[in-house]
């Protein structure tokens, strides 16, 4: 089964606003069987008061709480239009918010009814002057959290640590069981003259702990293929060297494009492939 596992659509701000409709159809013409809709789930609006860095990562994050009857009115649309030619999933791609388990757990009882497929991802650390996103510029990851955690690898600790906590957290029955681009603090990793693979003995204890969890907990992760395409990684997230690692402990993997336009629809799947 040729499977994409995580996708997103117009709803997304920082997205090309493509319709989701036309990614479908791509899809179907690369021949995929499987298809996840997986949009960023809104924020807590407290979380959004205790934020700092450029606005634009915030504000263009997720979809508001206000699109999601029409998120759903629209997929459910074009799940049974082309239920024919793809069985598509309908979920989200909800943050671990650190700090604010409660209102995700509440957001999850009121809304996983509707999914059936979802990922759980880390975009948001404490840093500088408030939380600071992970993956919105280098500059940005920069002052915000590489500076504030007092260097690179630190940083890497610091997102790790909060990647754990993620698989850890009691956030209900509708938790998503994917763990989503669990190696994306290395997004900018050439803005800071890291190399490929160069890792830590303690960054790599990091990971393993992280996979023994995933294996206790019987979750799966994401093979993200998008950190291919971003110029300062060149690398999909996990990187393969982590990858090798998950593979031995039997962790299955799931082939995600991160596609946010039709350009992205299939991008790396040979890589994954490969993997």
């Amino acid at each position: 089964m040729k499977r994409d596992g995580h996708t997103h659509t117009e709803f997304c701000p920082h997205g090309t606003h493509d319709d989701v409709e036309e990614m479908v159809l791509k899809a179907i013409e690369l021949d995929f069987d499987e298809y996840s809709i997986v949009e960023h789930a809104p924020l807590s609006s407290e979380f959004m008061k205790n934020t700092a860095g450029d606005s634009k990562a915030v504000t263009t994050a997720s979809m508001a709480m206000s699109d999601l009857p029409y998120y759903f009115k629209k997929m459910n649309h074009i799940k049974k239009k082309y239920a024919s030619d793809l069985f598509i999933h309908i979920g989200l791609e909800v943050d671990y918010l650190i700090g604010y388990e409660d209102f995700t757990r509440d957001f999850l009882n009121e809304y996983g009814p509707q999914t059936d497929d979802g990922v759980l991802s880390l975009h948001f650390l404490e840093g500088q002057g408030g939380f600071r996103s992970i993956d919105f510029s280098a500059e940005d990851y920069n002052e915000g959290i590489v500076q504030f955690y007092g260097g690179f690898e630190q940083a890497q600790l610091a997102y790790l640590e909060g990647v754990k906590q993620s698989i850890e957290a009691d956030l209900g029955l509708f938790k998503p069981r994917r763990i989503g681009h669990i190696s994306l603090c290395q997004k900018f990793q050439q803005f800071f003259g890291v190399s490929t693979p160069d890792f830590s003995e303690e960054v790599m204890e990091e990971f393993q702990a992280i996979l023994a969890l995933v294996k206790k907990r019987d979750y799966e992760l994401d093979f993200n293929t998008a950190g291919l395409f971003k110029p300062l990684c060149g690398e999909t997230y996990p990187p393969k060297e982590i990858v090798t690692l998950a593979s031995e402990l039997k962790i299955p993997f799931v082939y995600g494009s991160d596609s946010h336009g039709v350009q992205d629809i299939g991008r790396g799947y040979n890589t994954y492939c490969q993997k």
